[in-house]
């Protein structure tokens, strides 16, 4: 009765006492950059030459690699040619509209003067019918050298933009850092085939550096955006960094039932990389006073979560409404005991009703 299987389970007892708590969320995170660019052609092609190593900074449009341009230059020169010989195509049409514009007039004075005769009975209808039908014909040729310059105007148009548009393509092939940054990759060397959107270079702006911090979802309430931190860097072990939440992701993992917070520095530190793994303490505002239980004597009993009271010599379940909880291990108890109450911390074996207990200081000590 005193050793082996029926022997008392030793356990150790604590008394429920009111407190207050500060209450705490803790998570275990890595540094990353806020703003990080992907730098690379818009259009398949060849890396002619990179300007930039993985380490430098570098600033807001500087040139930092090249693609091979192949025949841009060629087709440009193209271009141009027929650019100067769309030119040469307006200067004639404008000067075929000229003259058929100065028929027209000449064969509209004809036609008045030739309608004036003719309602003398100078001359004959049929020379008045010819006159009219000069008059037609130059109208008419009118209206084609017109339409001919315009069709000159459009296709001098076109060509420009065609200019313009290699232009911007041959500037494309110029590849340049889009803010201040840091390169953190250099995906391709020269000589390398890319595709578009490939990453030629990867940048990190130095001043945009957070912690995406994982917590568990069970004890992450009270998360929001404004929450001060303390960052401690597996990096910077000995320094305590402040920070803030600054984000709470909308989306959770359901794998892992975790949230996810990024949180700033206040300062950024120097010497931080991304990568870093962190460890992050928020702050939760105080908690009204209430009645205190170590963690570990929370246990779960058919799907309820409660304590063992030890009420006399009897031993019973309690079933408990829990609060928030701090770091040091106290949880509220919101609903289910009374201050003075004799609770159970730890014990040697699982406890029912009907167990024979012997209270002990610590269970780490030899047995009686």
């Amino acid at each position: 009765m005193r050793a082996g299987p029926l022997a008392p389970i030793r356990v150790t007892l604590t008394s429920v006492q009111p407190g207050r708590l500060t209450p705490a969320l803790f998570g275990i995170g890595t540094v990353e950059a806020r703003r990080s660019v992907l730098v690379g052609p818009t259009l398949a092609g060849r890396v002619r030459s990179v300007r930039v190593e993985v380490g430098d900074t570098v600033q807001a449009g500087q040139w930092l690699a090249e693609m091979d341009p192949v025949d841009l230059e060629e087709r440009r020169l193209a271009v141009e040619a027929s650019i100067a010989r769309a030119g040469s195509t307006l200067a004639a049409a404008q000067a075929q509209g000229r003259d058929m514009l100065a028929r027209r007039e000449l064969a509209a004075m004809n036609a008045r003067r030739n309608t004036d005769l003719a309602a003398q009975n100078f001359i004959s209808a049929g020379a008045l019918e010819a006159r009219l039908q000069e008059l037609a014909s130059a109208e008419a040729a009118l209206g084609a050298a017109e339409a001919n310059l315009s069709a000159a105007q459009h296709d001098l148009q076109r060509l420009a933009a065609e200019r313009a548009g290699l232009l911007q393509q041959r500037a494309s092939l110029r590849l340049t850092a889009p803010m201040d940054a840091v390169v953190t990759s250099r995906d391709a060397e020269p000589g390398s085939t890319v595709i578009a959107g490939q990453a030629v270079l990867r940048l990190i702006a130095p001043d945009s550096l957070w912690v995406r911090v994982r917590l568990d979802q069970a004890r992450s309430a009270g998360l929001a955006v404004g929450l001060p931190a303390q960052i401690a860097l597996r990096s910077q072990p000995g320094a305590a960094l402040r920070g803030h939440v600054a984000r709470v992701e909308a989306v959770s993992d359901s794998v892992t039932e975790e949230r996810m917070a990024l949180v700033a520095f206040d300062p950024l530190p120097s010497g931080v990389s991304v990568g870093d793994l962190a460890e992050v303490t928020l702050s939760l505002p105080a908690a009204s006073d209430a009645l205190l239980v170590p963690n570990a004597a929370i246990v779960q009993v058919q799907g309820r979560t409660g304590v063992w009271q030890l009420d006399g010599d009897a031993l019973r379940f309690v079933a408990l409404r829990l609060g928030q909880a701090s770091l040091d291990g106290q949880v509220q108890v919101l609903d289910g005991l009374r201050a003075g109450d004799r609770i159970v911390v730890h014990s040697e074996k699982a406890l029912n009703s009907h167990s024979r207990l012997q209270v002990v200081d610590s269970l780490a000590g030899p047995q009686p």
